[in-house]
């Protein structure tokens, strides 16, 4: 996978678009990695050896040694090639359906798409693309479970598409688009589809105008969820103004004494709507804090000191060794306890794990909670002996 990135990048371009100096306020700073981001990644060049080899594009033994490598990686897991598999197994039926639609269907892995046309000196990689005639689809594998990602009016995916028209529109002259989301961890598969003139529309009047402020530096900051990975989100001005000076009151002094100084539903629901982006906010702004002190920043009214801690075992086998020693039974010194849920799915892999577990696992109902109208889950009773709540 490609390791150089591009200023205006696909996968930035719900956060350049919607806050077009964000680019350059943060293009000198370093990509920071996590253990998420490395084991999709290997996730990725799992999927990548499978599809390929599906495809017949290496030899069983080229498989065989780059699958050894990947199974040598401390991130892989039993469970990977389970949620890989939905991915792949997606791309092979859609492929399958392009060939049924036009024989000489091709699918490419790992394609660097080029949309400089709109966005200046930007690409991306498409993790795959498939072409047939009269239409372009694009599949993307996401790894992560802590966000459902939707493929609807996603830029991300709306940027591939175009690099893909770029490309191909000589070769088969596409009229639509099918951009796909697979998020296996989830289950998730989302799909959205337009026409070609229509994302052509997005890049000229959309995407275009926002590239050339952000390429240039200009236009206004603008806070919102697209803040989420932005490298200055703890210490940006307009995300902080955003997060504390969000209800603005439209009061009189001839309201009503409890309208005027207590929170309507209106209010609570503004309040509802943002707090996840404030704890979010709140958080990075500790982390960054933290951070900058453990290097010798000084914060005016703080200070850094060591925080609580829990009594250890400095050494566990003498420790055991002693108690024996006494007399002590290993039922009186030893705790056990099974894994939790997720450790034991990755230990056998979900397939397995289904098979031998799958009749003693149970999901209780969860607890009440209060999420916005666009939620997919459906709307309980709101009565609260429904929910054996105390009132």
């Amino acid at each position: 996978m490609p390791g150089k990135h591009a200023l205006l990048g696909a996968s930035a371009a719900h956060r350049w678009m919607h806050c077009p100096p964000s680019a350059r306020l943060t293009e000198d700073m370093e990509d920071s990695s996590s253990i998420f981001a490395q084991e999709g990644t290997l996730a990725h060049e799992l999927g990548e050896l499978e599809l390929n080899y599906q495809l017949k594009n290496i030899t069983k033994r080229k498989y065989n040694a780059e699958l050894k490598k990947i199974q040598a990686d401390e991130l892989y897991s039993a469970d990977m090639p389970d949620h890989v598999g939905v991915y792949t197994g997606y791309v092979m039926e859609r492929l399958a359906e392009a060939k049924a639609r036009s024989k000489d269907a091709l699918a490419f892995l790992e394609q660097r798409l080029d949309f400089s046309s709109w966005v200046p000196e930007g690409f991306g990689t498409g993790d795959t693309v498939i072409i047939s005639d009269g239409v372009i689809e694009i599949v993307d594998l996401k790894y992560g479970k802590g966000v459902e990602v939707s493929a609807i009016d996603n830029p991300q995916m709306m940027l591939y598409a175009l690099g893909a028209y770029h490309e191909y529109d000589w070769l088969y002259a596409p009229e639509r688009v099918k951009m796909t989301i697979v998020q296996p961890r989830i289950d998730n598969i989302s799909s959205f589809e337009m026409t070609v003139e229509d994302l052509l529309k997005w890049a000229e009047e959309d995407c275009k105008p926002a590239a050339e402020k952000a390429w240039k530096g200009e236009g206004e900051l603008h806070a919102g969820d697209h803040c989420r990975f932005c490298k200055v989100r703890s210490t940006c001005k307009a995300r902080a103004d955003y997060n504390i000076t969000f209800i603005e009151s439209k009061r009189d002094a001839d309201q009503e004494l409890r309208s005027l100084h207590l929170l309507d539903p209106e209010e609570i629901s503004e309040v509802l709507s943002r707090a996840l982006e404030i704890k979010n906010w709140l958080k990075d702004v500790e982390e960054s804090a933290l951070n900058a002190a453990l290097e010798g920043e000084r914060y005016p009214g703080f200070k850094l000191v060591e925080g609580r801690s829990n009594r250890i075992i400095s050494d566990i086998e003498e420790a055991v060794a002693t108690l024996k020693m006494e007399e002590y039974t290993e039922d009186q010194i030893y705790n056990i306890k099974l894994k939790g849920i997720t450790d034991l799915e990755k230990l056998l892999g979900k397939k397995m794990f289904e098979q031998l577990l799958g009749p003693y696992i149970m999901k209780p109902p969860g607890k009440p909670t209060l999420v916005s109208e666009t939620d997919k889950r459906p709307e309980l009773n709101s009565a609260a002996d429904d929910f054996d709540l105390e009132v």
